[in-house]
């Protein structure tokens, strides 16, 4: 098969993308897959580690204001459909897959006019942007959620799957995972990060919890990862705490290995986005979920909430951050090992371990009845 695969602008395109890109791989040895983001993206850093090549394409989103970004934005809306349709000819795919991001339109849209299967995935409930624009042009829609499809309305090409995952994450024993990654000498391995991009409320409660808690337990291993955004600010506070003293307290940009990352984690801090339920969910990791409140319709806390209330996760809403409220749940769950293991155990019920299968038979059957000259 070649795959022509689009998402950009978060780790939350981008990881579906890799997940549906490693998938074809792994059922049909020998495919052509080939990837494309934007120039500036987080996939410039993902997509080359994953051995996929990389084509890019320049587009921004519009503002709802007149500023000098909004005409470039212009110039690139006009631009992208010609470079886009260059891309496709090149490469000549048989499938364009895309899940989100603004630079999954003019991929996806420009394959659908030249009589390409076209197929999005769409990870969470509300369907971003992108997606919403393509929905009509494209062949089938992809969702991990009942709702997005109820929002699209689209019954005859929407199709519920759930959310496709690297298979390292339902195949990473802790154990094993800690020797990879040289941490075994530790007896508990904190993992905290706020996205791809960056979360600042996030990005200072972890390093408060490193400065009052994991400082002072030297058995313990804390990994922190900034985001691309905030990493800056977050490694002048980091340094300020005196944090570098500490072998244990260990600040990075970014985890590009979060499989093993994850297994060997006791204790996630983490957002609530519907990639990274699918991933805890998958590996069975406890977690403490602080969502953002910084997306449509608040959807990450309902996320956490559906969690929380199974007894799956822990739930700190940012507001409540404040007065170490973040220090002391670790704490607790660090202390407690029967409470990890509870929500360790009930997490597991909201693996879709069968994501990845059902998307590869969907995508297939979706290559044959476009052969067959049907819908």
């Amino acid at each position: 098969m070649r795959l022509l695969i689009t998402g950009g602008g978060s780790g939350g395109h981008v990881n579906p993308a890799l997940a549906i890109a490693d998938t074809i791989a792994k059922n049909e040895p020998g495919s052509e897959i080939a990837y494309v983001g934007t120039p500036d993206g987080i996939e410039n850093k993902l997509v080359p580690k994953a051995g996929y090549r990389m084509y890019h394409v320049k587009v921004e989103r519009l503002r709802r204001r007149l500023t000098l970004r909004n005409v470039k934005a212009a110039y690139y809306a006009l631009t992208s459909p010609a470079k886009a349709k260059k891309i496709i000819r090149e490469f000549k795919p048989d499938l364009v897959v895309g899940t989100g991001g603004y630079v999954s339109w003019p991929i996806v849209k420009a394959a659908s006019k030249l009589h390409i299967p076209t197929a999005l995935h769409e990870s969470n409930a509300l369907p971003g942007v992108a997606v919403r624009m393509l929905a009509k042009h494209v062949d089938l829609i992809l969702t991990t959620f009942d709702k997005t499809g109820e929002y699209l309305k689209m019954p005859d090409k929407t199709v519920k799957v759930g959310n496709p995952v690297l298979g390292t994450f339902a195949s990473s024993d802790r154990a094993a995972a800690k020797k990879r990654l040289g941490c075994e000498n530790y007896a508990k391995i904190i993992l905290s990060y706020g996205g791809s991009l960056g979360a600042e409320a996030v990005n200072d409660a972890a390093l408060e919890l490193m400065r009052d808690y994991t400082a002072s337990h030297p058995d313990t291993l804390h990994i922190h990862a900034t985001g691309a955004l905030e990493y800056a600010a977050a490694k002048k506070k980091y340094d300020e705490y005196g944090l570098g003293a500490y072998e244990n307290c260990v600040l990075l940009e970014y985890i590009y290995d979060m499989p093993d990352r994850m297994a060997s984690a006791d204790v996630v801090i983490c957002r609530a986005g519907s990639m990274t339920i699918s991933e805890l969910a998958a590996t069975g990791r406890c977690a403490v979920m602080i969502p953002s409140p910084h997306v449509a319709e608040n959807h990450q806390y309902v996320n956490a909430k559906v969690l929380a209330d199974a007894g799956a996760a822990r739930l700190i809403e940012e507001k409540d951050l404040a007065g170490g409220r973040l220090v002391r749940e670790v704490a607790s769950l660090l202390g407690d090992d029967a409470a990890r293991r509870s929500i360790e155990r009930a997490v597991t019920a909201f693996a879709a371990l069968d994501s990845n299968k059902r998307i590869y038979e969907e995508l297939t059957a979706l290559i044959r009845r476009k052969k067959r000259g049907e819908k």
